[in-house]
């Protein structure tokens, strides 16, 4: 089946495939100040991406400062003028979610789908583009906080008022956000979306390796920890890794919030391992867990975002 439809993930490729465009990968580069440089491209609702975030939260402890992952907004889901892919409406997404929450192992909530749709994800994107005109550290932690609210708490992402929630969580100043949101963000916002389509880019999520002579290593869609390592060593062999601390406590304050499959695979334990500790942890008070249909989201209690 020629599937073209974003929002259908296809749990084989595990990429969010945009409609084919013809343009070769046309992307320049300056050179990394770091050793690799990876220039992702994703959307705030790509539940491919989501499915990632494990190995991409891993890859941030074990290469810290050898790695610099530079974010770009894709534009997954534009309006919704299209059928195609079996999906013609947002409630045609619900299942397809639940189902790629398992496929994942990532907490989804397919029914906001039914009960607060999303129109567009372009909002949540030109959002996040006026967050990285304010602070490198509090874009990646709002960006997250989009994901946990439209994936596990079922909050439409593309209205403004959830858009101001997640940016007053994270220390944003919410009046130059609106601000930016309504003028030069949606500028950069529309230079993402240019550089994907020189780039070739289409699905999500992409990565693009770099080291410091341009070279490329790219990497599409879902893949596991191995593939992400692999495109690193195949890009700059002599990089160092950094050892981290996997004692519970240590991974909750690397991470203020965690799905149980990110312990995992940070932690280096099982899954029985990993649902045993949590689970003991959340009984004796020392983290907090909100469970929805397909997992759970832990925090440590008594630590600020």
């Amino acid at each position: 089946m020629n599937n073209k439809n974003p929002l259908l993930c296809n749990p084989a490729t595990g990429i969010c495939e945009m409609p084919e465009n013809s343009n070769q990968d046309k992307i320049e580069m300056k050179k990394a100040v770091n050793t690799v440089k990876i220039v992702y491209f994703t959307d705030p609702i790509c539940s491919s991406c989501w499915g990632i975030e494990p190995q991409l939260r891993k890859l941030k402890l074990e290469y810290g400062s050898n790695i610099e992952i530079e974010y770009r907004m894709g534009g997954l889901l534009p309006d919704w003028s299209y059928n195609s892919g079996g999906i013609s409406k947002p409630s045609d997404v619900a299942h397809h979610w639940d189902e790629v929450s398992l496929y994942y192992d990532m907490p989804i909530e397919g029914d906001i789908w039914l009960e607060d749709p999303l129109d567009s994800s372009y909002p949540p994107s030109i959002a996040f583009k006026a967050a990285q005109l304010q602070n490198q550290e509090q874009e990646l932690s709002f960006l997250r906080e989009l994901k946990e609210m439209v994936f596990i708490h079922k909050k439409n992402i593309s209205k403004w008022i959830y858009i101001e929630e997640a940016a007053t969580k994270v220390g944003l100043n919410t009046e130059q956000l609106k601000f930016d949101y309504e003028n030069k963000a949606k500028e950069f916002f529309q230079k993402d979306l240019k550089l994907a389509k020189d780039s070739g880019v289409r699905g999500f999520p992409t990565l693009f390796f770099y080291d410091t002579e341009g070279n490329k290593e790219p990497l599409y869609g879902f893949r596991p920890y191995e593939n992400f390592e692999l495109a690193i060593q195949k890009i700059s062999p002599g990089i160092k890794k950094h050892n981290y601390s996997k004692n519970w406590k240590s991974i909750f304050n690397y991470y203020n919030t965690l799905t149980t499959r990110e312990f995992r695979e940070i932690s280096g334990i099982s899954k029985n391992e990993a649902d045993k500790l949590l689970n003991e942890l959340a009984k004796t008070g020392e983290i907090d867990q909100f469970r929805i249909k397909n997992g759970t989201l832990w925090k440590l209690i008594n630590n600020s975002h």
